[in-house]
């Protein structure tokens, strides 16, 4: 590992101010950044640890929405009595995310700024049509993810909370790596009342994205039978040593049908 200063600010002007610098990374749950650091993968001047500033842990239902703090663990957030209530399938989600390690270090933050193709909170965002607070303006769900680890992020930016507004039902299912646990593909379902969204999360090329297809059947007819006649192009999926593109449309349609099974309960 390379020699770097550590910093661990107690206010997110403080945090801000030290991410302004050139040289500088934050570090949240650090699942990917701490790994590529010991193997010398990367190199950084300065590593703004997020974990003491005030607030950025903070879950809570407020109105018509669940709020999360960037630093709020997955375990903290499945185990939340108020995500439960509101949302049911983003308390499920977080508690299916990895290993207890994973659960217990990681947070909803760092997964969205790192955005890795296989994630399950891409999918939450997205159907929830979440916005995204950061410590210069808020964005929303569809114009945060950018492709393949890329985010709306710009320079000294950092997440301060996930706003998910409550919807009428909605649930997540996936089909995980047995080793990783992590989705080789996952179905977030949300049916809003008026619009409905899903999103697939662990086998675009890009990441995370939207089946408009999908939704456009469910909006007419909330069930799993307005699926049936949809078929999933595995154009622009990812093939790897795990699953194909053909075997990935497979699942999509698969498991999105299970979900809106689920979600109709």
């Amino acid at each position: 590992m390379h020699t770097f200063a550590y910093h661990r600010p107690a206010t997110v002007r403080q945090a801000a101010a030290l991410l302004a610098k050139k040289d500088t990374k934050p570090l949240a749950g650090g699942h990917t950044l701490l790994p590529a650091l010991k193997l010398r993968l990367a190199s950084v001047g300065n590593l703004v640890d997020l974990s003491g500033v005030k607030g950025l842990g903070d879950i809570a239902a407020k109105g018509k929405s669940v709020v999360l703090g960037a630093m709020a663990r997955h375990a903290e957030v499945a185990a939340s009595p108020s995500v439960k209530k509101a949302i049911p399938a983003l308390a499920k989600l977080a508690g299916g995310i990895g290993d207890p390690h994973v659960r217990h270090a990681g947070t909803i933050g760092g997964s969205l700024a790192n955005n890795d193709p296989s994630a399950d909170y891409p999918a939450a965002v997205l159907a929830l049509n979440a916005t995204i607070v950061t410590n210069k303006r808020k964005i929303p769900a569809d114009k945060f993810f950018k492709g393949l680890f890329e985010t709306a992020l710009g320079k000294g930016e950092f997440i301060v909370q996930v706003v998910f507004p409550i919807p009428k039902r909605a649930t997540y299912v996936k089909f995980p790596n047995p080793a990783s646990l992590f989705a080789m593909v996952g179905v977030f379902v949300a049916d809003h009342g008026k619009d409905v969204r899903v999103a697939v999360t662990g086998a675009g090329e890009d990441g995370v994205f939207r089946a408009k297809d999908m939704e456009t059947a469910l909006k007419k007819n909330f069930s799993a039978a307005a699926l049936g006649n949809i078929k999933v192009s595995p154009k622009g999926l990812m093939s790897d040593i795990h699953a194909d593109a053909e075997y990935r449309a497979h699942l999509v349609g698969v498991i999105a049908k299970r979900a809106v099974a689920a979600a109709g309960k």
